[in-house]
């Protein structure tokens, strides 16, 4: 049976027949989009299913896209609202924190499944050749399910708390895309990482609790002391959750904290595939 040849392929004609010779490259080597688009259908495959994987055989289904970050939402709002009373720039802390932990949960949850999506596909990989890429795109993508379900909850509080949105919700496509580039990018680095060191599955815990708490998800960036914000804005979720507030909420748009995570989250990205490339060529080896 004929194989879609990669760059590493080398065909050989025997009569009618061709033979794919596929062999690894050394080096740092560019992505292949066209070989990405070659096997689309794998890709649309995997993606649906990451989705009936992740609710099959569960009572509730896809609500439970709506209850875990609901569930959230209500110990911050208590903890951190009531308790602690943050401040939140006049804004009622339920809709200050929803617009922070909808986008945080995507993240967070894509981070992790694509850092462990080579050590739970390993059963494929050394069967057959495809862009080993594609796993850790797969949880990125799949994760955009419960990200939109999990929208309903904005909206309802909006409602609830009678907040319009203005021209400035044209930009959350944007923003979308801003933390998918961090999510993918996280999930190449961590994904090839994961498949030397094991100790990357035990580590995600703590790294998902640091990250959640160097961006402003429970507390307003506008704490930050001045002295201390051009560092901070070089974390890109700090961006994101700003943006989508801005977006959500009508609030100015923080440039200042946006336009350095963009920067941030590119370098990661365009980082991330460099890295995840050159390691492909030992993932069967080593898994």
């Amino acid at each position: 049976m004929n194989q879609n040849p990669s760059p590493d392929t080398d065909l050989t004609a025997s009569g009618s027949e061709q033979v794919a010779i596929i062999e690894p490259k050394k080096g740092w080597q560019l992505i292949d989009f066209r070989e990405l688009r070659d096997y689309r259908d794998l890709f649309i495959f995997l993606v649906w299913r990451d989705i009936k994987v992740l609710y099959a055989q569960t009572i509730l289904g896809f609500a439970w896209a709506i209850i875990q970050p609901a569930v959230q939402i209500v110990i911050f709002s208590v903890v951190f609202g009531k308790v602690a009373q943050i401040a939140t720039d006049g804004i009622p802390y339920v809709l200050y924190s929803t617009a922070g932990i909808i986008p945080w949960t995507y993240m967070s949850q894509s981070i992790v499944h694509s850092s462990q999506s080579l050590v739970t596909g390993q059963g494929m990989l050394g069967k057959v050749y495809f862009p080993r890429l594609i796993f850790p795109m797969t949880s990125v993508l799949a994760k955009l399910v419960d990200f939109s379900i999990s929208l309903l909850i904005i909206i309802g509080v909006m409602v609830y708390y009678q907040v319009y949105p203005t021209w400035k919700i044209l930009l959350v496509p944007v923003f979308v895309l801003y933390m998918m580039c961090i999510s993918a990018g996280a999930g190449l680095w961590l994904s090839a990482m994961a498949i030397r060191f094991r100790d990357v599955k035990y580590a995600m815990t703590y790294l998902i609790q640091m990250l959640m708490y160097s961006a402003p998800i429970v507390y307003s960036a506008s704490t930050i002391p001045h002295d201390y914000r051009v560092f901070y804005s070089l974390n890109p979720i700090v961006g994101v959750i700003e943006g989508f507030r801005s977006c959500l909420l009508g609030s100015p748009l923080p440039l200042g904290y946006i336009l350095p995570g963009i920067l941030t989250a590119l370098i990661i990205f365009v980082g991330g595939m460099f890295y995840f490339k050159r390691m492909e060529r030992i993932f069967v080896d080593v898994i």
